[in-house]
């Protein structure tokens, strides 16, 4: 009995990790539709198309699938879809802000299952405004921290835009934040100088993090895994900061 409970076990978190896996894929296939359908299906002149792609093989989605989708949002394939971008915001546990990016082709579904997921997880929806003004849009550039250091990073990227660049909580990458409209300029910079990136993109950077505890972060995630539940919700960004001290009860957890 023991070693089929472990054996179950193991295939119910095998079937999560297989769920999360094809969700993230979908999310990213649906990035790449939308770039092709508002720039066309030309990589040289579709620096969007480039960042949604770069980041989906990344992520290990196969190139069959990327092939479709590029030819699905350039209307190529006859049967491209039209989504639309919501942005929703709330607050979660201990108040920490959220907004809720999705991208959709219904409206109204897409509105259920984010207040669904609010309201059963300690969350609750806000008024428009109420929640954005904590946050700035900047560029995003994720790369993979390797041999580099913050000096080397800074230095690729300075003359191109970039405004700041920061390493992430558990020390794995850097951040370099810009300009929206720099974000081609440094993410090109950063290819001249052979650095590699994981991620470039537009993100809601908060102006203002507030620390959590670790029982508030595990309900702050518990309400994100969620949320992320949902086809529609395509980002989710938060205030919440962690100190080391956290992080380090978490990863026991």
């Amino acid at each position: 009995m023991a070693g089929h409970s472990k054996w179950a076990t193991t295939k119910h978190k095998k079937a999560v990790l297989d769920s999360r896996r094809a969700k993230a894929f979908a999310k990213l296939v649906k990035n790449i539709e939308v770039a092709a359908r508002m720039g066309g299906a030309d990589m040289a002149g579709n620096p969007t198309l480039v960042d949604a792609v770069q980041k989906a093989k990344k992520t290990s989605v196969p190139n069959d699938n990327i092939d479709r989708a590029i030819k699905r949002g350039a209307g190529l394939s006859g049967d491209a879809v039209d989504y639309q971008t919501i942005m929703y915001e709330g607050y979660g546990p201990n108040g920490v802000a959220l907004l809720i990016e999705c991208l959709t082709d219904n409206k109204n579904r897409a509105a259920a299952e984010v207040r669904t997921a609010m309201s059963r997880n300690g969350g609750t929806m806000a008024d428009p405004g109420s929640v954005a003004y904590n946050f700035a849009r900047k560029g995003v550039i994720t790369v993979p921290a390797a041999e580099l250091t913050e000096d080397d990073l800074l230095m690729a990227v300075l003359d191109a835009g970039a405004e700041e660049v920061q390493a992430t909580p558990n020390g794995e990458a850097f951040e370099v934040h810009t300009d929206p409209s720099d974000l081609v300029a440094a993410r090109t910079a950063l290819v001249e100088a052979g650095i590699d990136y994981d991620s470039a993109e537009a993100e809601f950077v908060p102006n203002l993090k507030v620390e959590i505890d670790a029982d508030t972060a595990r309900k702050v995630f518990q309400l994100i895994e969620a949320l992320e539940d949902s086809d529609d919700v395509q980002n989710i960004f938060a205030n919440f900061d962690l100190t080391p001290e956290v992080q380090a009860e978490l990863e026991n957890d």
